[in-house]
């Protein structure tokens, strides 16, 4: 018999990967019980709602983010280091958690409120801090002046594409650290000073 707590990671792996692969609203609880060879009603000893799931793993993964870029931002490390953290722990999440970040990036419009208020001020403040970032490189002269929302956003999407391009990493191969260094290399030889 499998133990219960890798009886339960595997229930929620398997059911991120299929949300993943039809969507959240697509996904039914019915669905979900074939996938694990369960009855419907033994879902709901893993979880209260769909919803419930989507906001425990939206809400989480944000929080997280919120945490590390909280102290990245606090460092007394240059924004040129802080930039360079804020994307290797983007890579790092894509690589250790990639349903959990596809699910966030491609799901998060069917949170219930107040959730999805919540995840919208987080990642609002969470954007105002790379460009805050960004914004103290040009000041310090260790970014070339730029458009900061431009740039902010064209680094936010390109990491964004990392959660969807390499959710499933069993399907690449590229290594983490190979992906940190293209990241590293396209954003800072498009943002360093001359």
């Amino acid at each position: 018999m499998m133990a219960k707590s890798v009886k339960k990671d595997l229930f929620f792996k398997e059911t991120l990967k299929l949300i993943h692969e039809k969507g959240f609203r697509a996904t039914t609880m019915r669905d979900i019980a074939e996938r694990m060879n369960f009855e419907v009603a033994n879902i709901y000893n893993y979880i209260d709602s769909k919803d419930a799931l989507l906001e425990n793993y939206v809400i989480g993964i944000t929080k997280e983010f919120q945490t590390y870029m909280d102290n990245i931002i606090d460092s007394t490390f240059s924004p040129k280091d802080k930039l360079r953290m804020v994307i290797s722990k983007h890579i790092q999440f894509t690589f250790e958690k990639p349903y959990q970040l596809a699910l966030m990036a491609n799901e998060w419009r069917n949170l219930k409120e107040p959730a999805l208020s919540e995840y919208v001020a987080k990642r609002s403040d969470y954007i105002s801090k790379i460009a805050s970032i960004l914004e103290d490189g040009v000041e310090k002269g260790e970014f070339r002046p730029m458009n900061i929302e431009i740039a902010t956003n064209s680094i936010v999407s390109s990491l964004r594409w990392s959660y969807n391009k390499y959710v499933d990493n069993s399907n690449t191969s590229i290594n983490p650290i190979e992906l940190e260094k293209q990241f590293m290399d396209f954003i800072f030889n498009g943002v360093k000073a001359s």
